[in-house]
């Protein structure tokens, strides 16, 4: 069937470029990842031209024309402005000093000839949990996601729209300082950030706290376990494997990660009073029966007064993997509308 119109939504990643294409009636066209190569570690150039030829392979795969596209929406992993400015200092996944002080919205908006709309990617997944959650009533609800991956990172939705901040950094649940008392053992260090914090919640619940932080402390409380013959990296990525065998120092990782996400919240409860906690990451696509212990360890570690708790529920991101992509179109979408009223 013909399309009015349609926007794409595109999640830039550290290896891989994710896409997708929305049309004028609110239908997603693709039902799959439509994954190409990133190339963001080869610098700037290269990095958009990734971005471009993603825009291609999914209007082809969809079968709609360029002409048809009326805005594309970005998302990359922060640090970056709410314009899509990266960070002076570089990221994680820009390391090329090209990518320090890079517009990658206005690279991209002026290669394509399109308007491109830029979200980071916990704000993006944040706002596709949110529409897929409340549906229809989204303007009149509000949530925040925090979302473990490399780092951790998350959003804030309010009346169904990203709530960025003056400098586009709201919402970052990462670098919140959390209580640790009685989430450390009496002999465990204080954990530390990647950002130069210690004790913030991304210091325990994201793969990088795993590898520094966590993981050290527990091979010395579990000795002659497997993971400690492993290259650091391998043997943080395969914790969650453990987990789900039942692994008792694995299970003693996630549940600090688990009591450290529940503190969060409790401190997102006392500030915004949300309807909706989402938590997502590698933990959404687990063994449903650890996936659904560890959602219960978040609400058992999650403080909320008698009256928040009967009207909010911590629930699980959907469809992580085409989160970033379809929160990047949604947005597209809906600044398309609000721009160009006329358009819906």
């Amino acid at each position: 069937m013909p399309v009015d119109w349609v926007v794409v939504g595109l999640d830039n990643g550290g290896t891989m470029n994710n896409g997708t294409v929305l049309d004028s009636s609110g239908r997603f066209l693709l039902d799959r990842m439509a994954e190409l190569p990133s190339n963001v570690r080869d610098g700037p150039d290269k990095a958009v031209r990734s971005l471009a030829d993603s825009v291609e392979q999914v209007l082809e795969l969809a079968g709609v024309p360029v002409t048809a596209v009326r805005a594309v929406g970005l998302d990359s992993p922060g640090p970056a402005s709410a314009d899509g400015v990266i960070s002076s200092r570089g990221a994680t996944n820009f390391g090329h000093i090209g990518w320090r002080g890079f517009d990658i919205r206005r690279a991209l908006a002026e290669r394509l000839g399109l308007p491109v709309i830029y979200n980071n990617d916990g704000n993006a997944a944040a706002l596709y949990a949110h529409h897929v959650g409340f549906g229809a009533a989204s303007v009149r609800r509000s949530s925040v996601s925090a979302i473990v991956g490399t780092g951790l990172g998350g959003g804030v939705i309010e009346a169904g729209q990203v709530i960025k901040g003056a400098a586009g950094m709201a919402g970052e649940f990462g670098h919140v300082p959390i209580p640790l008392d009685g989430l450390l053992e009496e002999d465990q260090p204080v954990p530390w950030c990647n950002c130069g914090q210690r004790g913030d919640a991304e210091s325990v619940a994201s793969l990088t706290g795993i590898q520094n932080n966590l993981l050290p402390y527990w091979l010395t409380r579990y000795p002659g376990h497997d993971a400690g013959d492993l290259p650091a990296v391998k043997a943080a990525r395969l914790v969650r494997r453990y987990g789900e065998d039942g692994d008792p120092m694995a299970l003693a990782i996630f549940r600090q990660q688990a009591m450290a996400l529940g503190r969060l919240f409790t401190i997102a409860a006392n500030v915004l009073d949300p309807d909706v906690y989402f938590v997502g990451g590698g933990v959404v696509e687990a063994a449903p029966h650890f996936r659904d212990w560890f959602l219960a360890e978040v609400r058992r570690n999650t403080t909320l007064r008698q009256e928040q708790a009967s009207a909010a529920k911590i629930l699980l991101v959907p469809d992580l993997d085409m989160a970033g992509a379809r929160g990047s179109a949604i947005a597209a979408r809906d600044w398309l509308l609000l721009s160009f009223p006329r358009a819906g």
